[in-house]
């Protein structure tokens, strides 16, 4: 019986009496085990590659205490960034570390097939059996979110005497997760008539025939949306035309997959709309050696995100170089390749990101290689921009009040969204918080029929992360203790969107057209285009931006985003087709303002953060 016992005990992966001693990696269990549905056991001779990431050298409090410095203006060390060279040489996990690892992954049957250039990880693959031993766990299958998974029944732990050299292991849980970008259209897309140039311009009294009555929304007459921003617009009215215009600096972008039209639309679009042709060089893309799971994501409406993001930072900042990184798919493993490839080119300072998952989807072991990179980004003066999502709360789309991730990472910049009127001169005749409901015409077109909420900017309080120092003092207790997001808003509302072009496939045809957007897809590059201008004036890299940004709350470089807007909201009116009036109008309104259960207020708040940025933001950073 007790022969019995040590034997299970042994299948299981639990430790024995008088075994080495063995210390758990936190949060590398997964969360979703208690709503998955078990399988049993894992098949004991199923292969599987795992990646035992290592802990840098000096350890990571001393990292995270080394960028703080880098990113504090009051710290002597403000802004004394590194090369990659110097960050390797100083942080790399030493070959000790490596050997270790190494030694006791293969003293437990597993086989070592690779370790990272820089020490980040050491992968290695062996059977489920020996998983179990070489991890201490127990590995069962699981169905759940519509995958069948292998995954351990609780966290990893490893040997006493490699403990301090590991930060995590990824692979032990299959389960595998995609990005989502946060805007684009559908194929062959582009807005109906009438919408105006600038903001406010033609009252929505009538349908397009300008003879059929439409029905006040609330007693008010209100104006059919914008056609669309375009750059002048937009540059005069956040920059007040500066003279800056992002010259010297280099802006990454990183998206799944790689349009093939991005260099002919981007320069046709900028050519048509005041914002200057690319310089030759100007525009690049970084390309994989190979894309895949392109059924499970979408490349078309990748295209479409590129195309915003491109535009966009070319919008306010037509003097930058723009650096186009393509992910080889929209899955976590390959995003995080391409942000590593991003640092270790070191060839940007600012990195735009428009892409996302839900906080609650993300695994411990996935954040620690996250922010393995945004750590060494912030050594390296890189700083990080990512758009807050376009789904308020995450209520209504995930049933669970919550963040996304990577916006809610401390060590990157989460850009929440406004809706902005922006008037034909360019300038604005308010700012509001972007938050969306709507309400279709009726048959008899005498009333507006509420649909509920649409979309709006992400925000609310981080499950992951605890408040980061930087904004104690600046986020009221109200908004709990996790870390808060979004940091700053920008333009975000599809309704008063930025016009853009690309080649599209219509009924019709393959050709160039143009259409509004808007998402935080919209306001993460915008902002970076301005932290470019603001990047140049201070003559070179800026590196983690928050603990700037939030020295500077209740300063006038920010716009505090507060009050009833003037009018509810806009009608829209779409082709049914999306194409044409063959099939017909659509008409609706959009609501301002009603961001599910966020809401702007005074001061930092989880629509538009610290504030708009405006043209005094862009001088506000002094050189060193």
């Amino acid at each position: 019986m007790v022969a019995f016992a040590a034997a299970l005990l042994l299948i299981l992966g639990a430790p024995q009496a008088g075994a080495a001693p063995r210390r758990t990696v936190t949060n590398t269990g997964p969360r979703w085990i208690a709503k998955a549905h078990s399988l049993g056991r894992a098949d004991r001779a199923k292969q599987q590659t795992v990646k035992v990431y290592l802990a840098p050298n000096g350890g990571l409090a001393g990292l995270k205490a080394d960028v703080a410095a880098l990113a504090d203006p009051a710290s002597a060390n403000y802004r004394q960034f590194l090369s990659p060279t110097q960050y390797h040489s100083r942080y790399d996990a030493s070959d000790t570390a490596v050997a270790a690892v190494s030694s006791w992954l293969r003293s437990d049957g597993l086989s070592v097939t690779g370790v990272e250039q820089n020490h980040r990880y050491v992968s290695a693959r062996g059977s489920v059996a020996d998983l179990q031993k070489a991890f201490g766990v127990t590995l069962n299958s699981y169905r759940h979110d519509g995958q069948t998974v292998t995954a351990p029944a609780a966290a990893a732990t490893v040997p006493a005497n490699v403990a301090s050299y590991v930060s995590t292991v990824s692979g032990l849980d299959t389960t595998k997760r995609t990005m989502t970008h946060n805007a684009a259209p559908s194929p062959g897309f582009r807005n109906a008539r009438p919408c105006s140039i600038g903001y406010g311009q033609i009252s929505a009294a009538t349908k397009a025939d300008y003879k059929t009555p439409l029905p006040k929304f609330k007693g008010q007459t209100l104006p059919y949306a914008v056609c669309g921003y375009t750059g002048p617009l937009l540059r005069s009215a956040y920059e007040n035309n500066s003279s800056l215009d992002g010259s010297g600096v280099t802006v990454a972008i990183t998206d799944a997959y790689a349009s093939p039209t991005i260099a002919k639309d981007a320069n046709t679009y900028a050519k048509r709309h005041g914002d200057g042709a690319y310089a030759a060089g100007q525009l690049t893309q970084v390309k994989p050696g190979a894309y895949n799971r392109q059924k499970d994501c979408d490349p078309q409406g990748w295209y479409g995100e590129e195309t915003l993001d491109v535009e966009a930072v070319h919008a306010m900042a037509p003097g930058a170089n723009i650096r186009y990184y393509a992910s080889a798919s929209c899955f976590d493993d390959d995003f995080l390749d391409t942000l590593t490839r991003v640092v270790e080119e070191n060839k940007a300072s600012l990195v735009s990101n428009s892409w996302s998952d839900l906080e609650a989807n993300e695994s411990g072991p996935n954040v620690v290689a996250y922010e393995d990179v945004f750590l060494q980004g912030a050594m390296q003066g890189i700083g990080f921009l990512f758009s807050s999502g376009d789904d308020g709360d995450e209520l209504a789309s995930s049933g669970l009040k919550q963040v996304d991730y990577p916006s809610s990472d401390p060590y990157v910049t989460a850009v929440g969204g406004t809706s902005d009127a922006i008037d034909a001169s360019g300038k604005f005749v308010f700012q509001t918080g972007w938050g969306t409901e709507k309400y279709s015409l009726s048959a008899d077109g005498k009333s507006w029929t509420p649909l509920g909420f649409l979309y709006g900017a992400g925000g609310g309080s981080s499950a992951l992360f605890n408040r980061p120092a930087y904004q104690d003092g600046v986020v009221p207790a109200k908004y709990g203790s996790g870390r808060a997001v979004p940091d700053v808003g920008l333009d975000a509302d599809p309704t008063t969107g930025m016009l853009i072009g690309q080649t599209q496939t219509f009924s019709d045809g393959v050709y160039y057209d143009e259409y509004r957007i808007g998402g935080t897809s919209l306001a993460s590059p915008l902002y970076t285009g301005m932290v470019a201008l603001a990047s140049q004036h201070a003559g070179g890299r800026l590196g983690l931006l928050n603990p700037t940004l939030y020295s500077q709350a209740g300063t006038k470089v920010f716009t505090d985003i507060k009050g009833t807007p003037p009018d509810a909201g806009n009608v829209r009116v779409d082709y049914a087709n999306s194409e044409n009036t063959k099939g017909g109008l659509v008409y609706s309104v959009r609501t301002f303002n009603q961001d599910s259960s966020l809401k702007i207020a005074p001061g930092w708040d989880n629509v538009t953060g610290l504030g708009s940025p405006n043209a005094r933001w862009l001088t506000s950073i002094d050189g060193r």
